[in-house]
């Protein structure tokens, strides 16, 4: 039986048979039963890579231990707020480090870059998720959107449709309008400056989607 520990682009918790491309915690989400209970118990959200230094992983979801967690690829782990792992992913966290200085005035740090992605992706109102109003014609590719209440990646022209598996129906991109942004707005940032991790960015459906 699948184990609810796949991210959607909204950050939810789903069980689906599906392996991602990308690897990542949250911290400890699941009780001794390894139901999911506390699906934010931090604000260190990270994706990291499926494999490193040949590390082995004993079963999933151990009693007190990290929620283990599984994306279908960095496009997903952005939308979800998560950022790069700072150890197995060094390049990456320090490519975003430096962006992030440039961009927030000199802002540096883990802690400060998850603060303030804990705000871009928790609406504090209503303890939901936030969404982000954005022109569709400003999003750079990997961004996701909203649309029909159904998470879509921006590729080129088209929005993709999302599933655990890999990419969908295509659909044309609007040029104008606002689009309803899951991706927060800094990591939005990131994808516009050119940024191409150490982990797949794209599933290899999205260049299959029609």
């Amino acid at each position: 039986m699948p184990l609810q520990n796949r991210v959607t682009p909204l950050g939810e918790l789903i069980a689906d048979p599906a392996r991602g491309l990308v690897y990542g915690n949250r911290g400890c989400l699941h009780d001794t039963a390894g139901r999911v209970r506390n699906r934010h118990p931090t604000t260190r959200w990270i994706a990291c890579r499926l494999s490193f230094r040949g590390w082995q992983r004993g079963p999933m979801m151990q009693p007190g231990r990290f929620t283990e967690l599984f994306f279908l690829d960095e496009a997903t782990a952005l939308a979800a707020g998560h950022r790069p792992c700072a150890l197995c992913r060094r390049d990456d966290y320090s490519r975003l480090s430096a962006f992030w200085r440039a961009r927030h005035h000199g802002e540096a740090g883990a802690g400060v870059i998850d603060s303030r992605l804990q705000d871009e992706r928790l609406d504090w109102a209503t303890g939901g998720r936030r969404l982000h109003r954005l022109p569709f014609g400003t999003l750079p590719d990997g961004a996701f959107v909203l649309l029909d209440n159904v998470p879509h990646a921006v590729v080129g022209s088209g929005l993709l449709r999302w599933s655990p598996a890999g990419y969908g129906e295509r659909k044309p991109r609007p040029q104008q309008g606002p689009a309803a942004v899951i991706t927060p707005p800094s990591l939005v940032g990131l994808l516009a400056d050119g940024w191409s991790p150490l982990v797949p960015l794209l599933h290899p459906s999205a260049g299959n989607s029609v």
